[in-house]
């Protein structure tokens, strides 16, 4: 029977002690899960001339070279750490060729940003289909246009919630880090957010 890898904590302790192979695991085990969330964020105007793979590349050779400082100080958990890179890498990219080319001054960029709609289809996909409560007793007999449709209309707090948790499937734990509230504040704002988007499907049980 194979030995079971080590989790991301073990892998933190033995990159304090100068293990790099441990260094070299701890940032290469979260790659698609950065790709996944560079892909899902990234403006559709920019989807031609950049590829996620390559901001991945550049996220984890940032994190490398910030990886001591983290080490000794850890401000988040490892993941919402390497997230908050990711997502820091997309402003910068948006400001460099969206914002630039339109030659006007918008507003700053919320931490969770606006979904492209591809991305918003995905969410309402998985919010439709879930099989866990309460998103089943919520959503169970909602169609996935009915749930996209609903979403754009919803707060951006509750809808930023949903996507923490049911796109990019954080954990409780892992969403209040993003967040920067208590883990309880996310279990409460999860489900308003769910009785929210019920309420305007118009489902009254």
């Amino acid at each position: 029977m194979a030995a079971a890898k080590p989790d991301t904590e073990d892998l933190l302790g033995q990159a304090s002690a100068g293990d790099a192979a441990a260094r070299s695991e701890l940032l290469a085990r979260h790659r698609q899960r950065l790709r996944n969330v560079i892909a899902w964020r990234l403006d559709r105007r920019l989807a031609a001339r950049i590829d996620p793979s390559d901001v991945v590349q550049e996220v984890l050779a940032e994190a490398d070279g910030k990886l001591g400082r983290y080490l000794r100080e850890r401000p988040l958990p490892f993941y919402p750490w390497l997230r908050e890179l990711a997502c820091e890498r997309l402003r910068t990219l948006h400001r460099r060729h969206v914002q630039a080319a339109k030659r006007s001054v918008r507003r700053e960029e919320p931490d969770v940003f606006a979904l492209p709609d591809e991305s918003l289809a995905d969410l309402a996909a998985r919010l439709a289909s879930s099989g866990s409560s309460p998103s089943r007793q919520v959503l169970r007999e909602e169609q996935r246009l009915r749930v996209q449709d609903a979403l754009t209309h919803l707060p951006e707090r509750d809808r930023e919630v949903l996507v923490l948790r049911h796109l990019e499937q954080l954990s409780v734990a892992d969403t209040a880090a993003v967040l920067e509230i208590t883990p309880g504040a996310v279990k409460t704002r999860h489900v308003r957010a769910l009785e929210r988007l019920r309420r305007l499907l118009g489902d009254t049980a």
